[in-house]
């Protein structure tokens, strides 16, 4: 299965960085992961929310292909157990052989083009976390959804 996580800017914490790329390097085993990272806007800090949102927004649509079952991690998604995401994941792998493609916003989130084009929203929490954290917290996940359901004892019920 082809997993791709699209996010806005770089993550530019050592320590979140160090992180991820612990997760993206298990993620291997599993299956076939890729990122693509979308450069931040520049001038951002003259733009008002709505138009950093749809240029942003403006990006996400270019890097996407129609087959594509495209998911924000997004507050208002659904929440999911760790093992309601592996089975999640197993339904999508087993119906479709199109690309998963999950995408992690700006700081403000997303424009209304990405959310009439996204198939689901997905929330990590009724928390607020950074836009950078929220990247290696859901890379953990998406490892931890297939050591689910490969069976292995990295998730602990």
């Amino acid at each position: 299965m082809k997993v791709k996580l699209i996010i806005i800017g770089k993550t530019k914490s050592k320590f979140l960085l160090d992180g991820e790329n612990e997760y993206q390097k298990r993620l291997k085993h599993y299956c076939e992961f890729s990122e693509l990272i979308i450069p931040n806007i520049k001038n951002a800090g003259k733009l008002s929310k709505n138009e950093l949102k749809a240029k942003e927004g403006s990006l996400i649509l270019d890097s996407l292909k129609n087959s594509d079952y495209v998911i924000l991690l997004d507050n208002k998604g659904i929440m999911l157990s760790s093992i309601e995401l592996s089975e999640f994941l197993n339904k999508k792998m087993v119906s479709s052989a199109n690309e998963i493609v999950f995408v992690v916003g700006g700081a403000f989130g997303f424009s209304e083009s990405v959310y009439k084009r996204a198939n689901t929203k997905l929330s990590l929490s009724k928390m607020t976390f950074s836009h950078q954290m929220v990247r290696m917290v859901f890379k953990e996940q998406i490892y931890r959804a297939f050591t689910i359901l490969k069976g292995e004892k990295y998730h602990h019920e």
